[in-house]
């Protein structure tokens, strides 16, 4: 044991020794001008590449730091430019070109490819960058870079999209490619010399080997942190930026309502109009003029026991492309924009003995929406968001006279983001965001204000960050009182080097809440909590990688709740080790520990506290070499309650992918969660007796994925999803005051759930010219809900494909037009 401490504290001093170590002088490259014409074709064989500067001498970042590349596998690049964008090319050199990873996976899906890319930070100011890839067969990507702060808005955003031309040959020493990037496709300043960052990286996926032109430390915070300099630029000009966006949709849907008020058949066609003008070198706006989001995927719907909402994934383009100013705090959850209407429930409360609801959508319409987002050369990011819905009512119909009326579910509301981003050096920056939700009539108005923060030491190594907030809730009715609250964070850690460790602490007070325009669970809670970590990222023995680290928290509320004294929530303590092996196997392995609980919000009802046992977890994962044509990827996870109702649960996880070749594969998932003896809230009777249940529940997510790729510019993906999640209550207790539970006898209603959801999502994608495509989209949706707990997944599934269907079939073209192409072909 003393030896392992020892060993320990040498590999500690070593790190932090290192994490303070000088960084090597980032590389340069000179900016060099071409007048020559390229032609884009992959083959580098145009004189203008003569004129190009040469990076090559990549190094290895991972696995091995600071290796060199090997003759024979090694990179060579090209880079220059002229009066219209950027040319990069260059040879990704193979000794054998079965080592090539190549799949098909359609634009900025990852797949299993080599790929290399070009990184951009054009204003220099190591936080903020623009990087294009592209693969062994031609396929693009691209994304935006942002500062990776803690709270974990940084990364990269692979949803915003350039449109720019490649082309790649794949040949006996490897592969060769070529890239033109209009100057419309990035952002700069308009100084007559400039210098921007750069980096190079290229990845070979069969050994998971990176190697970057300017070395990068994993160990050190940031990855623009580590760029170069592409150095002498000048006399570029940031064109006029106006792009248009125009498409045309068919849509036809059938659903068997089988009534004489409503048609089995419905269409619809429409045309509308995205746009995207440049209003000067780094501000753009984005504009969608009446919207039609019909072919985005569809959810993946639950049965929800927890007391808190579900939060679904955004998939309209508009407000996932170009999003990480707005993104920052937490504050914006996009799907508010359109979602559900405030009032859905309450128009069924509204149908009285003698009506019969007739029709109660669950979208608010959007009218239309747009946004304003860059950044300064000085670093300072400018991001105004904007949206309109319109008014939603109910239809409810009068069954003896037939008089049809409505009610307002929704009233027209306006939604308003506002966000300024100040970045300094050493990663550093400091941000203002302000949420607004203004609506019609007698409903309230929402608005949100924090500030935010993140500094870093010069070396790049300590981090604190924090956020303070407001919310408040303007009634308009005389009887209403104004609702201010406060919440705030603060948090302080080590962000460089093999030991890492952070210490956070989370207020929120009893009034605060940005649920209008956020997703928002729960106030009135005072969090603490730890991390505590460690990584190895040179390969040794058997890993390439390893991670370990220990978290844990303690909750309590910031003010008590009616006459329960106690204030304590909740407590945790964590351990997780993850590993890469030399096969380039990653598993993983965790354990926790959970204290006895007062959970104030499994009861529903404010005032009630539900006392929940203490309880032990652990589980583990596994992922195969994804390269592979075939892999897998298993997850396990057992929780246990100690002396507590013998409750106990399992998650089962298991994904399998297989690629026949590069165009088609086949990827099914299934998550299997039984829960033998389940307990919670079941249903609440009166104000002061809660019901709870011992229950048993099963729950299967079956998802099942097609894709096959006609070419790198054409696609067809076909999605099938069937979930099922069946409660069987056993054993009724009632709520006692002080959060107990004591037996409830007498009950004639089970309350059992057997809920299922069936989509189908099938696709076809052609990109029939730049920014242009023909989207053929099919969609099917099923559900089936009964009190009946004791049928069989496959009696289930087969009961939901005999449910009525809600079928929809849409065509929609999308034309790209940019202003200056159209005035050199004028």
């Amino acid at each position: 044991m003393k030896k392992l401490f020892l060993l320990f504290l040498v590999q500690f001093c070593i790190s932090v020794h290192y994490s303070f170590a000088q960084a090597t002088t980032p590389r340069s490259l000179p900016a060099k001008r071409t007048n020559k014409p390229v032609i884009i074709d992959g083959k580098l064989n145009d004189l203008a590449w003569q004129d190009a500067a040469k990076a090559d001498d990549y190094t290895e970042f991972r696995p091995v730091i600071g290796r060199k590349e090997e003759k024979g596998n090694h990179t060579e690049t090209f880079l220059m430019y002229d009066d219209a964008g950027i040319y990069f090319g260059g040879t990704c050199f193979e000794r054998n070109v079965d080592s090539i990873a190549k799949e098909l996976a359609g634009r900025d899906g990852f797949g299993m490819n080599d790929y290399i890319g070009l990184i951009f930070d054009t204003y220099n100011d190591k936080l903020n960058g623009f990087e294009y890839f592209v693969t062994p067969l031609g396929e693009q990507w691209d994304a935006k870079m942002t500062p990776n702060q803690n709270d974990n808005n940084g990364g990269e955003d692979f949803s915003w999209n350039a449109v720019w031309k490649s082309a790649v040959v794949i040949h006996d020493k490897g592969w060769s490619f070529e890239m033109f990037l209009p100057y419309s496709a990035i952002r700069f300043s308009k100084d007559k010399v400039q210098n921007w960052g750069l980096n190079i990286t290229r990845r070979r996926r069969k050994t998971e080997q990176q190697y970057t032109w300017n070395a990068i430390n994993p160990n050190v915070n940031g990855f623009l942190t580590q760029e170069g300099q592409w150095t002498g630029i000048s006399d570029i000009k940031p064109p006029l930026r106006l792009q248009l966006f125009p498409y045309f949709s068919v849509y036809a849907n059938h659903f068997p309502s089988n009534t004489t008020e409503q048609k089995n058949w419905t269409n619809q066609v429409s045309g509308g109009l995205d746009l995207k003008l440049g209003i000067n070198q780094a501000f753009t706006l984005d504009a969608t003029l009446i919207p039609d989001f019909g072919q985005v995927q569809s959810d993946n719907k639950v049965l929800n026991l927890t007391p808190f909402e579900v939060k679904f994934n955004e998939y309209r383009s508009f407000f996932t492309e170009g999003t990480e100013l707005f993104n920052k705090g937490n504050l914006f959850y996009s799907r508010r924009i359109g979602g559900t209407p405030i009032h859905l429930y309450d128009a069924y409360d509204d149908v009285k003995s003698n009506e019969r609801m007739l029709k109660n959508p669950t979208e608010a319409k959007l009218i239309n929406a747009s946004k304003i987002s860059g950044r300064t050369k000085n670093g300072l990011g400018v991001g105004v968001l904007n949206a309109i819905t319109q008014a939603q009512y109910a239809t409810i119909e009068n069954i003896e006279t037939g008089e049809i009326r409505k009610f307002q579910t929704n009233p027209t509301t306006n939604y308003n983001l506002f966000v300024l981003d100040q970045t300094f050096k050493h990663n550093s920056s400091v941000s203002f965001i302000n949420t607004n939700v203004t609506r019609g009539g007698n409903d309230y108005n929402a608005n949100v204000s924090a500030a935010l923060f993140s500094f870093n030491d010069k070396k790049n190594t300590y981090n604190i960050s924090g956020n303070a907030s407001t919310s408040y809730l303007k009634y308009k009715t005389p009887d209403s009182e104004n609702s201010l609250g406060y919440s705030h964070t603060l948090s302080v850690g080590k962000t460089s080097g093999r030991f890492n460790f952070n210490v956070s602490q989370s207020l929120t007070d009893t009034k605060y809440t940005s649920n209008d325009l956020g997703y928002f669970t729960n106030n009135n809670f005072i969090n603490h909590n730890f991390y505590i970590g460690y990584r190895y990222t040179e390969p040794k023995g058997w890993y390439n990688r390893l991670f370990f680290n220990i978290n844990g928290g303690l909750s309590n509320l910031y003010a008590p709740i009616g006459d329960i004294k106690s204030k304590y929530q909740n407590a945790r303590i964590n351990f997780n080790l993850n590993a890469q092996t030399k096969k380039l196997i990653w598993f993983g392995m965790f354990a926790n520990f959970n204290p006895a609980q007062n959970d104030f919000y499994e009861p529903r009802t404010m005032g009630h506290v539900y006392k929940r046992g203490k309880s032990v977890a652990f589980g583990s994962w596994i992922e195969t070499n994804a390269a592979k044509k075939y892999s897998v990827s298993a997850e396990f996870f057992e929780r246990i309650f100690l002396n507590f109702y013998n409750l106990s649960g399992t998650d089962i996880s298991l994904s399998q992918k297989y690629r026949f070749n590069s165009k088609f594969s086949i990827e099914h998932q299934i998550g299997f969660m039984p829960r033998p003896r389940s307990l919670g809230y079941t249903t609440t009777l009166s104000e002061n007796d809660i019901l709870f249940a011992v229950r048993k529940v099963s729950t299967v997510d079956n998802v099942l994925n097609l894709k096959y790729s006609f070419t790198n510019k054409m696609g067809l993906t076909f999605r099938a999803r069937h979930y099922v999640s069946v409660v069987d209550n056993k054993e009724f207790y009632s709520l006692n005051k002080d959060g107990s539970l004591s037996t409830k006898t007498g009950l004639t209603e089970k309350y059992n759930r057997n809920v299922n959801y069936f989509n189908i999502d099938m696709v076809y994608t052609w990109q029939f010219a730049p920014g242009s495509f023909l989207n053929v989209v099919w969609k099917d949706a099923g559900f089936m809900s009964s009190d009946i707990a004791n049928t069989r997944y496959f009696e289930n599934f087969q009961n939901t494909l005999q449910s009525d269907q809600n079928n929809n079939l849409s065509i929609k073209v999308i034309y790209f037009l940019d202003y200056l192409q159209l005035k050199q072909k004028m």
